[in-house]
C-alpha cells in the first residue's frame, strides 16, 4: 500500500506526521498534498530513515549522484561520497554505478544511506550487457522489469524511467537536428535500443507493469528527461516539449493508481527561459513535483559547473523546482571525488535556500534573519553554526590575523558595526 493510498483511506501515516514537524506544515497540508499528487514521500516500505517529502510548498530538497565507472570502481570511495553528501545537507542520494560490483554497490548504498535513495535501473542492465560481452539488442523487457522489481524488493525508494523516449515522440521530432543531440544517458541507451531492435520502449509500453511493481513496494517514480537539452542552443525546443506532453500523461495513468510520481528536467536552460520551463512543466504535468538538474545556465564554465548550476537552480527553485539534481565542479570533465561532492552539494543547498527565501517556504527568511542578528553582534560561533558549511568560516577565520579579536581583517578597527 503506498503513502496514497493510506492517507484516502484517512490514515495520517508516521512519516507525515514527522514531515508535518520538519517544514513547519499542518498534518492537513501534507496529506492534502499527498493525496493530490503534489507532494511525494520517497520512502520504500522495505526501508528505515528519516523520511523527507518533495513537493508544493516544502523546502527545496537536493539530490547528490554517486556511481562507480568501469575505471574507478572503488565502492569504499563512494561511501565516504555519500558520507560527505549527507555531511553537507543532502537529502538524497542516486546511486548510478556502470561499473564493477552493481548489485553490491548499490546495497551498500541501501545498507548505509541515512537519506532517500535514488536509481536508474536502465543503467545496470546496460552496463552487465556490454561487461559480459553481450548485444544491447539482445535486452529484452523481461530483464529491464526484472532488474527494477529486484532493486524495489532491496529498497529503493525512487527511481528513474525514461519512458517518454519512445516511437511517438521520434515519430513527432527528430534529434538529430539538435546541436547536441541526445546528452541523457538514458535516452541515448534506450534510442539506440530501439534503433536496434526496431521495437518501442518497453518502459512506456509496459507502463501498468511499472506500476504494479510500485504500488508493491511503495517506490516513487521519476519520470526521467531523455531528452533533455544538452546545450543552450537545444533548450525548450520540440523534442524537449514533445517528450515532457508524454510525461504529462503517464503522470496521470500514475495518480489513477496511487503511485508517488514526479517529473525530471532540464538540464542546460539559459536563465531567461528557466521561468517559462518551470510554469510549462507544472502545467502539463499538473503540479507533480519537479526534479531539475541544474539548470547550468552557459555552456562555458567546464570546472565550474557547480556555480552555473547554482545559478539556475535558484531561479528554478523560485518559479517552482521541488527538487535539485546536483552539479559538482567535475561535470562534462570526470568522475567527481570527494572535494567535488561537497561543492556540489554546497552549492546546490544555496541555491535550493535561496528559492526557499524567495518562495516564502516556512523557515527560510527567519533563517537568514537570525544570522543577520548575529553578525549584527559580532556572534562568530553561532553565525558558524548558522552557515550552510560551518567548518568554512571558522577555518578562514582561525586562519586570519584577526582570530583573537572581535572583527575581521577586511575593515580591522574600522569596522562599520563597531563605530
Amino acid at each position: 500500500m503506498t503513502q496514497v493510498d493510506r492517507v484516502k483511506k484517512g490514515e495520517v501515516t508516521p512519516e507525515i506526521k514527522e514531515i508535518a514537524l520538519k517544514e513547519q506544515r499542518s498534518v492537513e497540508f501534507i496529506c492534502e498534498g499527498v493525496s493530490a499528487g503534489k507532494i511525494v514521500i520517497p520512502k520504500n516500505i522495505n526501508r528505515s530513515f528519516s523520511a523527507e517529502a518533495v513537493g508544493k510548498g516544502l523546502k527545496t530538497k537536493v539530490n547528490a549522484n554517486i556511481g562507480t565507472s568501469p575505471d574507478c570502481n572503488n565502492i569504499e570511495n563512494e561511501m565516504l561520497k555519500l558520507q560527505t553528501a549527507v555531511k553537507y545537507g543532502a537529502h538524497s542520494v542516486m546511486d548510478l554505478s556502470i561499473g564493477g560490483d552493481l548489485n553490491g554497490m548499490r546495497n551498500k548504498v541501501l545498507q548505509n544511506s541515512p537519506v532517500m535513495v535514488g536509481t536508474v535501473p536502465l543503467y545496470a542492465v546496460f552496463a552487465e550487457t556490454v561487461r559480459d560481452g553481450g548485444s544491447i539488442k539482445d535486452i529484452d523487457g523481461e530483464r529491464l522489469f526484472a532488474a527494477i522489481e529486484q532493486q524495489a524488493k532491496e529498497g529503493v525508494d525512487f527511481m528513474t524511467v525514461h519512458c517518454g523516449v519512445n516511437r511517438e515522440t521520434f515519430e513527432f521530432c527528430n534529434p538529430d537536428n539538435r546541436v547536441a543531440g541526445i546528452v541523457s544517458r538514458g535516452g541515448s541507451l534506450t534510442r539506440r535500443w530501439m534503433k536496434e531492435t526496431g521495437r518501442d520502449n518497453p518502459l512506456y509500453e509496459q507502463f501498468d507493469r511499472l506500476l504494479e511493481i510500485a504500488m508493491r513496494y511503495d517506490v516513487t517514480i521519476s519520470l526521467g528527461d531523455g531528452l533533455r537539452p544538452g546545450g543552450m542552443p537545444d533548450a525548450t525546443d520540440d523534442l524537449q516539449l514533445k517528450e515532457l506532453s508524454v510525461l504529462g500523461r503517464l503522470v496521470e495513468r500514475c495518480r489513477e493508481r496511487n503511485v508517488q510520481v514526479m517529473v525530471e528536467g532540464p538540464g542546460h536552460v539559459p536563465i531567461q527561459d528557466i521561468p517559462f520551463n518551470m510554469e510549462i512543466q507544472k502545467k502539463v504535468c499538473r503540479e507533480a513535483p519537479f526534479y531539475v538538474l541544474g539548470p547550468l545556465v552557459i555552456d562555458c564554465a567546464p570546472g565550474y559547473d557547480h556555480i552555473t548550476a547554482a545559478i539556475g537552480g535558484a531561479v528554478a527553485a523560485w518559479h517552482g523546482a521541488d527538487f535539485l539534481c546536483y552539479v559538482t565542479p567535475a561535470e562534462h570533465l570526470t568522475l567527481p571525488d570527494v572535494d567535488d561532492v561537497r561543492e556540489g552539494v554546497v552549492a546546490s543547498i544555496i541555491a535550493a535556500q535561496a528559492g526557499d527565501v524567495a518562495k516564502n517556504v516556512p523557515g527560510a527568511y527567519s533563517k537568514n534573519l537570525q544570522m543577520t542578528r548575529f553578525r549584527k553582534n559580532l556572534d562568530w560561533e553561532n553565525m558558524y553554526a548558522c552557515s550552510v558549511d560551518p567548518e568554512l568560516p571558522k577555518k578562514r577565520r582561525d586562519e586570519s590575523e584577526s582570530r583573537e579579536k572581535d572583527y575581521c581583517t577586511m575593515c580591522g578597527s574600522l569596522c562599520a558595526l563597531k563605530q
